[in-house]
């Protein structure tokens, strides 16, 4: 095959933040080796299928998108499919086995070889290339998939907590912090491109440090992060309980840059249900946490996520968990039904509960949050925000953005009116002024 020849090149990429930011690494590899990009899988001559697999929704997900390409291979649309992503690492058999239209299945290690893989595959050549996760490429040039002016900054891959329903740490191994130096060097290539906003990502960004450093090291790549021209928002996303530190909550409070908003995954309330999951804690705990945090930093917004129908959960673990989430209050909530994860030490428990069980107590969980939400917003009505442009609805004259209650591709939008035009990315004031289902509505002064 002629290294002169551009081939088209198309990737559909699902999952987290995380995957996303693999990707990003992938397409400016694939840039560099002279392949070109299309953002339409059908004007491709090879598509990549980035998966997930996470949960059973994700890997169903997953093996949807790479059927539909195979199809496409098979009607000639396209010359190769190739699957990379936490599937691939997962089920590196099971996919070539049972879909063997594939070309390619690339583990996480793999990601740097993604080009030549490519040109095997249009040689016909097939390929199950899983070398040890420790050979995942943390860094390197990216070609940005979200918009110019916000991107994820990834810290560390893996993770160390072992929780027992979870299988990241059987997929991405264990807990890798980048160097602070690699990070920031990041960072600053990011600032220079025109990034605004950081979202700092990792399995557990609370762990930042430990394994390179002896100690924990989040607050002081914070506070260099601090010192970057140019970067007016950072965002901290995926933290672990145990680990929100008071040194922690101080950076987060005295940091103009850094948002007064932390996603704090904490899955349960109940000490038994958390014990089994091999967390620690219990609901005495996490509302006493929960108390410092908004006691240390003004108007912080929290952003959460539970687990319901963890087996063996009784009636009365979740209405200590209904009870904690009506007393918390959380500004942000997201609540899903227990996937047992093959391989992961919760999916041979006893005591599993029934699919209708699980969602219905989710259910429940979501509508009483609902009315959280909305009673949160209502007390916004009349406040003014600093809110990032996200765009501009012609159909309605309104432009639409976030403040900092609100992280990217996540969470809610706050839609205003301007009497002036104005550009993504742009930094306003914005006054609101009514609500309307979960966004907000507000006037730029």
């Amino acid at each position: 095959m002629s290294d002169n020849v551009q081939y088209k090149i198309g990737m559909i990429s699902l999952g987290c933040p995380k995957n996303q930011v693999d990707a990003e690494i992938m397409l400016a590899s694939l840039a560099q080796e002279n392949f070109v990009l299309v953002d339409d899988v059908y004007s491709a001559d090879i598509v990549i299928v980035n998966t997930c697999g996470f949960i059973e929704d994700a890997k169903k997900e997953a093996i949807e998108n790479i059927l539909e390409m195979t199809e496409l291979k098979k009607d000639g649309e396209i010359s190769a499919v190739i699957v990379t992503g936490c599937l691939a690492q997962r089920y590196k058999d099971e996919i070539l086995k049972e879909i063997p239209e594939v070309d390619a299945v690339v583990g996480l290690g793999a990601n740097s070889d993604i080009a030549k893989i490519c040109r095997d595959a249009l040689e016909g050549k097939k390929a199950n290339i899983i070398p040890d996760i420790s050979q995942l490429c943390m860094s390197g040039e990216r070609l940005l998939t979200t918009p110019e002016y916000w991107a994820y900054l990834k810290i560390s891959d893996g993770c160390s907590n072992c929780c027992s329903y979870c299988a990241i740490p059987s997929i991405r191994g264990k807990f890798r912090s980048r160097k602070i130096e690699e990070i920031l060097e990041e960072a600053k290539q990011l600032a220079d491109s025109g990034v605004k906003e950081l979202v700092v990502i990792a399995q557990d960004t609370t762990r930042y440090g430990e394994d390179l450093y002896g100690e924990l090291k989040l607050p002081e790549l914070l506070d260099k992060l601090c010192e970057i021209d140019g970067i007016h928002w950072i965002r901290l996303l995926y933290c672990y309980p145990d680990r929100l530190t008071d040194e922690l909550m101080d950076t987060i409070a005295k940091q103009p840059k850094i948002l007064n908003y932390i996603d704090l995954p904490l899955q349960h309330a109940d000490g038994e249900v958390l014990k089994r999951m091999n967390r620690s804690g219990n609901r005495k705990t996490l509302t006493e946490l929960i108390n410092k945090l908004r006691s240390k930093i003004p108007d912080v917004v929290i952003r959460t996520t539970f687990i319901t129908g963890f087996p063996g959960e009784t009636e009365e673990n979740f209405e200590q968990l209904d009870e904690f989430v009506q007393e918390m209050k959380f500004d942000r909530l997201g609540c899903f039904a227990y996937s047992a994860e093959e391989g992961t030490p919760a999916a041979s428990f006893e005591n599993q509960i029934d699919d209708e069980v699980k969602i219905h107590r989710g259910e429940l969980i979501m509508q009483k949050q609902y009315d959280i939400f909305v009673e949160k917003n209502n007390e916004r009505i009349g406040k003014t925000y600093e809110v990032i442009v996200d765009g501009y609805d012609g159909y309605t004259d309104t432009y639409f953005g976030r403040a900092y209650m609100d992280a990217p591709e996540i969470d809610s939008k706050i839609i205003f009116t301007s009497s002036s035009a104005l550009n993504e990315g742009e930094f306003v004031n914005v006054k609101i002024i009514d609500v309307e289902g979960y966004d907000l509505l507000g006037k730029k002064i």
